[in-house]
């Protein structure tokens, strides 16, 4: 998909949900847990460069602080041969905090909470799971990584409205600005913090965001105007077929 020519059209943004990672191929929730990617999410990571290269290359990346996000991007860049390029990681980028939902089964949280509060907890705008525990908490905020933010930013659990509020300063300080000056970003994030992205591009309400997945390793483009809006709204999948059946997937986590 070539970008649209004209004065009309400012920056491309292209979101990347990491490939499949461990906690993936688990069934698990992986939050904050810095699972690595697996063998297959190497492979899905490898085809998003492929696509990538027919779109646009980018000229920055951003990721998340977690290891999924990161290799993912690695392996893009390297495909790309753009392994030059600037990278900028946040923990901004991460993956919602899921509290004590962490590392567990989904189709076992499912099953023990019942089903209306287990689709609450994944995909409402306030509901929370119950917070990670003191001790769990404890070791995240002394994690290196972790540093720069003050600790009592490192949460002990998110509702998505949590999320949303913890990368709506780095797109309108940091992404929005590059995009405005014509630049092709590639953000290889989280299935969440992603989700919090589209919606504030596209300006969601909660009916869309409830009904919204992204799926794994699958390059979705934004084209955007000179006032930032996408061209045209939602983006636009690189394989929107394949994307499609995958988002479907990612929906009925837990429920098979």
């Amino acid at each position: 998909m070539k970008r649209p020519a004209g004065p009309s059209c400012s920056g491309t943004l292209i979101l990347l949900r990491h490939g499949q990672s461990e906690a993936n191929a688990a069934g698990v929730f992986g939050g904050w847990a810095d699972y690595r990617l697996s063998p297959y999410g190497e492979e899905q990571a490898a085809d998003a460069a492929r696509l990538i290269a027919g779109t646009g290359l980018p000229d920055v990346v951003h990721t998340s602080l977690l290891h999924r996000s990161i290799r993912t991007a690695q392996i893009v860049t390297d495909r790309l041969d753009r392994a030059w390029i600037p990278v900028h990681r946040t923990w901004r980028l991460n993956e919602r905090q899921y509290g004590a939902l962490t590392n567990q089964s989904k189709r076992q949280i499912r099953h023990e909470a019942g089903a209306q509060r287990y689709q609450r907890w994944r995909r409402s705008l306030h509901a929370v799971p119950p917070p990670l525990p003191g001790d769990r908490l404890a070791l995240l905020r002394a994690d290196p990584r972790y540093a720069c933010p003050p600790g009592e930013a490192i949460p002990s659990v998110e509702s998505f409205a949590d999320l949303l509020t913890r990368v709506k300063p780095y797109w309108s300080d940091v992404l929005a600005p590059a995009l405005a000056g014509g630049a092709t970003l590639l953000v290889a994030a989280h299935g969440n913090s992603l989700r919090a992205l589209v919606t504030l591009l596209d300006r969601l309400g909660e009916p869309a965001l409830r009904a919204l997945n992204i799926p794994t390793a699958e390059p979705l483009v934004y084209h955007l105007a000179p006032d930032l809006q996408p061209l045209p709204p939602g983006g636009s999948y690189l394989a929107p077929d394949r994307a499609h059946a995958a988002a479907m997937a990612v929906a009925a986590e837990g429920h098979v």
